[in-house]
């Protein structure tokens, strides 16, 4: 496979949301851009590009939180409940 450098314009909004997205999911910003742009390309073209796009990369917090989080009942995200942060550094 060949891979060519290329600079693109972006605004400046636009590259830090990117960025962020980028670091929340933990990839690249180039794996990012990439993946938008084969998603792009496969809408246009009629689902062509689709069978070539990677297969979306998951966290190793979606692989193992069944392993933690065994019953329906438990907060996706416990910083999201302030019940789990009482007393937490006194």
């Amino acid at each position: 496979m060949w891979i060519m450098r290329t600079t693109i314009d972006l605004p400046d909004e636009l590259l830090r949301r990117a960025k962020s997205a980028a670091a929340l999911s933990g990839r690249k910003l180039k794996d990012l851009i990439e993946e938008g742009l084969r998603m792009a390309l496969a809408q246009s073209a009629g689902g062509d590009e689709a069978e070539t796009a990677p297969a979306k990369k998951q966290s190793m917090h979606d692989l193992a939180k069944h392993l933690i989080f065994d019953d329906v009942d438990s907060p996706p995200d416990l910083s999201t409940n302030p019940k789990y942060f009482e007393g937490f550094g006194r």
